[in-house]
């Protein structure tokens, strides 16, 4: 990894501590935990995982940059399904992990443009430093409507509206799973002492077992007659999504992730997974660098997510890209109130939304899958080119 730049000596020592936490759990367990244990402790070990350990994520200065700091056209185009949303239910409105609080900024401000303001902004956040973002963010782009906003601890017990996730699900810790021809086998962490007596992480199999076997043997996975075939299992995802299938009373769920539906997912020619890791806008390849210095994703498996939505009770009422659906939600509209076309500010929006919509930036490989619970009409962002029938 040497193209990566170096963590600074204070980062390094966080990553440090946070690997100590990590082999201690391991020797406590055995010697083996499964991936999703150590990609939990990796992200969300309290003051020391990437999410909540203090270092800046999103943006240039960052490690990778969100539709949301893109563009304000994104949060606009989306303000566009979110008012039919909460006109057809109940006007709150919950964001799921929001970044540095500009997509919160942005919906809001196109909301109050349409005379559709929620009478609430909840933002469901867990780390501290990402709150603080989002607060001064709100603050400074939109202080008329921040007293809206209210920063919420965990799911809400009942909720009526609408729910909005944009890229989280491929942070939610996924479990590996190996096929080989001798059988299933799930991949955990374990640690080795190297001649210098310092401990490293290392790959470490155990035959797959409980939920883990169960659901592997249901996606038939490929069998390699030689070597193996590693993949990814989000059993988080999908248990998160029926927690709220058993809240959501009335109203619609959006998620936008990037991912696949189950028969592009695990194709055979994807032996190697979907696990990526990104560090200062450079993606790798190795989860055990600098533990909690490294954002750590795995793309979604949309029929996955879809199903369990719908076993839960949840209508699945629309699935498409990212570019159909912020076309059919307006975005082209939104840029041409950027003003004259020759004009700077708008030649960087259009840039904007050419990434946002072009089939080798976003606009393919990201998707948009809404659920609905007591709504019936027909959804804007759906109108053209739903992809329901690939899931």
């Amino acid at each position: 990894m040497s193209s990566l730049p170096e963590p600074t000596a204070d980062a390094r020592a966080q990553s440090a501590r946070l690997l100590e936490l990590i082999v201690a759990e391991i020797a406590a367990a055995g010697g083996w935990i499964p991936f999703s244990r150590y990609m939990e402790l990796a992200l969300y070990a309290p003051g020391l995982g990437y999410y909540s350990g203090g270092a800046r994520k999103f943006g240039p200065g960052g490690d990778f940059i969100t539709a949301p700091e893109l563009t304000p056209l994104f949060g606009q185009a989306l303000a566009a399904q979110v008012e039919q949303g909460l006109r057809a239910s109940a006007p709150e409105l919950i964001e799921v992990g929001a970044g540095t609080g500009l997509l919160a900024a942005d919906m809001l401000l196109e909301l109050e443009r349409r005379g559709c303001l929620p009478q609430a902004y909840g933002i469901l956040e867990l780390s501290g430093e990402l709150r603080a973002r989002q607060f001064d963010t709100l603050a400074a782009r939109a202080p008329k409507l921040a007293a809206r906003v209210r920063w919420l601890d965990a799911l809400p017990d009942h909720f009526e509206g609408v729910v909005v996730a944009n890229e989280v699900l491929d942070v939610m810790p996924v479990h590996l799973v190996v096929s080989r021809a001798e059988g299933l086998f799930e991949r955990g962490v374990a640690f080795e002492r190297d001649a210098a007596g310092v401990r490293r992480l290392c790959w470490a199999d155990q035959p797959a077992a409980g939920a883990v076997l169960a659901a592997a043997r249901a996606l038939e996975l490929p069998v390699p007659a030689q070597g193996e075939y590693v993949s990814e299992l989000n059993l988080a995802g999908n248990a998160w999504v029926q927690a709220w299938a058993e809240r959501l009373q009335r109203g619609l769920m959006l998620l936008i992730d990037y991912g696949y539906p189950r028969a592009e997912y695990y194709l055979p020619s994807r032996a190697n997974g979907t696990l990526l890791c990104y560090y200062r806008h450079h993606a790798h390849g190795d989860p055990f660098l600098w533990p909690g210095l490294n954002d750590i994703t795995a793309f979604v498996d949309f029929t996955a997510v879809a199903t369990a939505g719908f076993d839960a009770g949840l209508q699945v009422q629309g699935y498409a890209t990212q570019a159909q659906f912020l076309f059919n939600c307006g975005v082209l509209e939104c840029l041409e109130r950027r003003g004259p076309r020759e004009g700077a500010d708008y030649i960087r929006a259009a840039r904007a939304v050419h990434r946002l919509t072009a089939p080798q930036e976003m606009g393919e490989l990201f998707k948009v899958l809404a659920f609905t619970r007591g709504l019936d009409a027909p959804l804007l962002g759906f109108a053209r080119g739903d992809r329901l029938h690939t899931l």
